[in-house]
């Protein structure tokens, strides 16, 4: 069987509150890492989000 295209990442906020998100990414097409700028409720505020492994 062939592995699976899309993979599961965690998008962690990078103002340490210990929120995160949880999306989807072509593990063929983008092998770099994953930065998206979001909105984080417990900072309030629009912060950087880096990808992180799922456990």
């Amino acid at each position: 069987m062939a592995k699976a295209v899309t993979i599961k990442v965690k998008l962690v906020s990078s103002a340490d509150t210990g929120f995160y998100y949880v999306a989807k990414k072509n593990s063929r097409t983008m092998t770099d890492k994953l930065k998206k700028k979001k909105y984080d409720p417990v900072a309030k505020k629009h912060v950087e989000f880096v990808e992180a492994k799922i456990k």
